[in-house]
């Protein structure tokens, strides 16, 4: 009986009992059904997020003032997903609201944000904070918003789509 070869993505390459293959001579790993899991900082709240293929999300930076204060830095970073491809696996988030509508879901304990959401996409949407993901890797940046607020010493990130407003 031949077995057939077990692969494993490895840093964007796919490894199998004896080679090392290039996504590129495979095909996009991004039409593959990905399963990723992420963690608050005390591993109270943990989650898991099943997804088609990475095309169903859409990780992005924004540079908006309520990112920057949110995440207290000079650009949040999350990545979208539907919100049936997202459920909590470990414990219950407190929730925040901004005036803006936008809602964080955070740990009571550790303090950590695991994802946001405006009022309007509360049904459809997660946008799920990055350095949350245990492996953050599997969904790489698309694009940034808010550019016109990015700060001036940051320089604009190549190959990404580049928009004004979220709406755009």
């Amino acid at each position: 009986m031949k077995r057939e070869p077990v692969y494993q993505s490895t840093n964007n390459y796919l490894r199998s009992s004896s080679t090392l293959t290039s996504p590129k001579l495979l095909g996009p790993l991004s039409t593959m059904a990905l399963n990723l899991t992420g963690t608050c900082t005390c591993k109270n709240l943990q989650y898991i997020i099943k997804l088609d293929s990475a095309d169903s999300a859409r990780t992005s930076l924004c540079h908006c003032s309520s990112c920057k204060k949110a995440f207290g830095t000079n650009f949040g970073l999350t990545s979208k997903v539907p919100i049936e491809s997202f459920k909590y696996s470990k414990g219950e988030p407190k929730l925040y609201k901004q005036e803006n509508g936008v809602i964080r879901e955070f740990c009571e304990n550790c303090g950590s944000f695991t994802c946001e959401y405006g009022e309007q996409a509360a049904d459809k949407f997660r946008y799920i904070t990055y350095g949350t993901l245990d492996d953050p890797e599997k969904l790489p940046p698309k694009g940034e918003f808010f550019c016109k607020e990015r700060s001036s010493w940051m320089p604009e990130i190549p190959d990404l789509f580049h928009k004004q407003k979220i709406k755009e």
